[in-house]
């Protein structure tokens, strides 16, 4: 049977984006619902890179797993389930269909993500050999011989800017034309960079399963750390096109500077939207998205005209938070007695 909630904001997507401005809009005090399919990009990843406070050694579904415990210790409600269609209802609010859930909410945050499109077949392993963001895994690389894999634009200037932290970078073609630019071409092959044109045949690994070489269908044989495969990325915005939200030519949800879309009431944030596919980046997205929904929702300050409609505010009233959150906010912050607690005690 499937439950029916209503929350005021619900997050669809639970990656760095996500869990970011679930936990800004529920210690704002709105009662959020996150609804995660699980995996992502950021739960590939088997080190965290480039996350201030977060040493290598966490993996990333241990960070997530730690970001879905922070947020329900807030309040926030989280359900394991595959969102299947959001429709607008007509008093402005918003119904989410999800396996075992259905949720009504006045706030919809899309923080879906987008798909690598990978080699076919995948080799080598990712996060043992192949890699997908330049920013996060090119100081793994310092030293090291290197491949990028593909055969458009990206790709070749990948390659040229490998040559910044290593000196062996080759291009993988794997049997497909190049198809960047003449301009590009004239680039790339000015750089010290082999252009490998046959077919990968197989990999070795090392004993820690890391790739030592690739193995290539005209018998060559080159050894390798690690490299890149740039095929592309495949945006999840099937819930956003059924809202109307606008995209960008990119295929990017199109959003405003604190992740408002076209769609009133829809916010997009973390890689579905433009910009560098980077943690922090998108838990900035998120800080200003939930930051963003709460001067929308909040009910202070209230317009005059509305205070005098209803008749003045009293007691009663305030404060505007549920009195779920007001609970939890209340016992997550009762601990020791303060030393003027400590004094009345001995008054």
């Amino acid at each position: 049977m499937t439950d029916s909630e209503t929350y005021e904001v619900t997050v669809v997507g639970g990656g760095p984006a996500g869990l970011t401005t679930a936990l800004y809009t529920t210690r704002l005090g709105h009662d959020t619902a996150m609804i995660n399919r699980g995996g992502g990009r950021a739960a590939m990843m088997k080190d965290t890179h480039n996350v201030v406070g977060v040493t290598e050694d966490v993996s990333g579904v241990e960070w997530l797993q730690t970001g879905v415990e922070q947020i329900q210790e807030y309040g926030a409600a989280y359900y394991r389930d595959f969102v299947e269609s959001i429709e607008r209802l007509d008093d402005g609010s918003f119904r989410v269909e999800a396996g075992d859930v259905t949720v009504e909410t006045e706030a919809v945050v899309l923080a879906t993500g987008f798909s690598d499109k990978r080699p076919d077949p995948p080799l080598p392993r990712t996060g043992a050999g192949l890699h997908y963001c330049l920013h996060c895994d090119a100081y793994m690389f310092v030293d090291e011989p290197v491949y990028v894999m593909g055969h458009g634009e990206a790709t070749a200037h990948v390659a040229m800017i490998m040559l910044n932290f290593t000196p062996e970078v080759d291009i993988l073609l794997r049997g497909d034309d190049p198809t960047w630019s003449a301009e590009t071409d004239e680039q790339v092959r000015a750089h010290p960079i082999d252009i490998v044109e046959a077919e990968v045949a197989g990999i070795q690994n090392g004993d820690d399963g890391w790739l030592e070489a690739i193995e290539f269908e005209n018998g060559e044989r080159r050894e390798y750390r690690g490299g890149f495969a740039m095929y592309g990325s495949e945006y999840n915005t099937a819930l956003a096109e059924q809202l109307g939200c606008e995209l960008t030519d990119s295929g990017e949800i199109a959003v405003g500077d604190h992740g408002k879309t076209s769609v009133d009431g829809v916010w997009a944030v973390g890689d579905v939207v433009p910009g560098h596919n980077q943690i922090p980046v998108a838990m900035g997205q998120g800080a200003k998205a939930g930051i963003d929904i709460h001067y929308d929702h909040r009910t202070f300050p209230m317009d005059t005209d509305e205070i005098e409609a209803r008749g003045g505010i009293d007691e009663s009233d305030v404060p505007a938070i549920s009195p779920r959150l007001r609970e939890i906010a209340n016992d997550h912050h009762s601990g020791p007695p303060s030393q003027a607690d400590e004094a009345a005690a001995d008054d």
